[in-house]
């Protein structure tokens, strides 16, 4: 699945000077200049999540941490709709930026694949106070760093610099959320690069076109989620430029977006900062997503196999459709993926690496979507290997867990696992401030993320054996094999066949 790029940014830039930056602002359209009365602060809007409901009780100290700094967030929204989360710890010597925008490539419609990824690259390529280019140059010369993601529920830019550089860094995001240089010359120029990192990072990178097909199948019915984040070539090709000025004007408002910031700063002095970059913006309501049922496929076992010119050895992917990620038993099957396959000691792990030398990697993972998710594992074979013993291996593992569901041991080795890595993905500033913003922008609450801790930690082994039996049949499972194509039999050309 694609997640997102890492930037490269210059060593070196001329900087500009942010006095001379927020005059040119106040020439192009009317903020409050520095040095001037500010505007009066929002209240903090009402959160969704009643803090008397979350107090602390008697829990593992993990959550209990974790809900304490959620309960110390601190929201508010502007006339406009952009929300502001502001997650404060004042001895920290950076501070993280991150808008989150409520559009995935769930929001293309039919022939329009990859637009939202096509964003990642246009944000990047220049607004009306700052050139292109500009942007990395700024953050880089003052010691930062920022990317962009795109997923399929949503879009994030972000970036951490010094704390005393919180001002250039919102007045940057504000400069491109408003004006943002959406022009042909940016289109053609951007359309090559996302074209050539298609090629890069699909079609020459081995097992890539295979899990592009399982979405396909998987997602068979359900038209937001059965296309690459990233989009398809022809799509791209056949994209004009007002289609792509309206999907921008759509989405990339601020009633669309969320602003988090997460670090040590002054809460009062970054909503001056926030007022004076944001509030003059207009905005219109963004279309409501409106989807298709997200209840699983029927029944129906598919087969494939995909021809890989990239491939060294063989790889088989098995999927299932699954319920959306706020949904009960999801959970578990998160938790049961760590249990087959993360880390040496997991089951699948254990029984086709360590002990028959059949696979030389296994994974498995849910995606996380607010629609129908995916439970996908994935084995990577040794030259060695036939896929029959293998297929029927996993199997035979998940009829076992069905049936009586997991060892103690195994669970709480899977539980611990969890726990450390929910924890240890929220130290940084950033990963908490695009964390609590996406938690905003999809489930409508940055502080339910402590609500999913508490359900991973909650999981029994009856419920890892439901949702086993449930969810994961053999009638309802997609199979393809990945054949390398000097292991074809066949004169096929590279790509899928049933």
């Amino acid at each position: 699945m694609h997640r997102g790029h890492l930037y490269s940014i210059p060593a070196t830039c001329a900087a500009l000077c942010l006095t001379c930056i927020t005059s040119s602002w106040a020439a192009g359209a009317a903020p409050v200049a520095p040095g001037t009365t500010p505007p009066k602060q929002v209240s903090p809007a009402s959160s969704r999540t009643n803090p008397s409901q979350i107090a602390e009780r008697s829990e593992q100290p993990a959550v209990a941490s974790l809900r304490q700094r959620v309960i110390g967030l601190q929201k508010a929204s502007l006339s406009n709709g952009l929300r502001v989360i502001m997650d404060i710890e004042h001895d920290s010597p950076t501070v993280a930026v991150c808008v989150t925008y409520n559009v995935g490539s769930r929001n293309e419609a039919t022939g329009q694949s990859g637009f939202a990824h096509l964003f990642e690259h246009m944000m990047f390529q220049g607004s009306r106070h700052v050139p292109k280019g500009k942007h990395f140059q700024l953050i880089a010369a003052r010691g930062g760093t920022l990317n962009g993601t795109t997923s399929a529920d949503r879009t994030n830019y972000f970036e951490t610099v010094p704390s005393n550089e919180l001002q250039l860094a919102l007045w940057l995001e504000a400069d491109r959320m408003r004006w943002l240089d959406v022009s042909a010359e940016n289109l053609d120029n951007q359309r090559a690069v996302v074209k050539e990192e298609y090629r890069m990072r699909y079609e020459n990178a081995p097992y890539r076109l295979a899990q592009i097909e399982l979405d396909k199948h998987i997602y068979g019915g359900y038209q937001p989620y059965a296309h690459p984040t990233i989009g398809n070539l022809e799509d791209l090709d056949r994209a004009r430029i007002d289609w792509v000025k309206d999907f921008h004007a759509q989405y990339y408002v601020p009633s669309n977006a969320v602003l988090t910031i997460a670090g040590g700063f002054d809460p009062d002095q970054a909503m001056r900062w926030i007022h004076e970059y944001f509030d003059p913006m207009a905005t219109n309501p963004p279309p409501e997503f409106s989807a298709a049922s997200t209840q699983p496929n029927s029944p129906q076992e598919m087969r494939l196999e995909v021809v890989d010119k990239n491939a060294k050895t063989s790889a088989l992917f098995v999927g299932w459709r699954i319920m959306p990620h706020k949904d009960d038993g999801h959970a578990a099957l998160e938790l049961l993926t760590r249990l087959l396959a993360d880390g040496e000691s997991s089951v699948l792990y254990e029984i086709l690496v360590r002990e028959k030398a059949w696979a030389r990697n296994v994974s498995a993972y849910t995606y996380d979507r607010s629609g129908p998710d995916a439970l996908v594992i994935n084995v990577e074979l040794t030259q060695k290997a036939k896929f029959e013993p293998v297929e029927a291996t996993v199997r035979d593992v998940l009829a076992s867990l069905s049936k009586g569901g997991p060892k103690p041991a195994q669970l709480n080795r899977a539980l611990q696992r969890a726990k450390s890595s929910f924890v240890f993905d929220l130290q940084s500033n950033q990963s908490r401030a695009n964390t609590f913003g996406e938690y905003e922008v999809v489930y409508g609450d940055a502080r339910l993320v402590v609500n999913d801790l508490e359900r991973l930690l909650a999981v029994t082994p009856d419920q890892i054996r439901r949702v086993t039996a449930d969810y994961l049949a053999a009638k309802a499972q997609t199979v393809i094999r990945v054949i390398p194509t000097e292991q074809s039999a066949t004169t096929t050309k590279p790509g899928a066949r049933q």
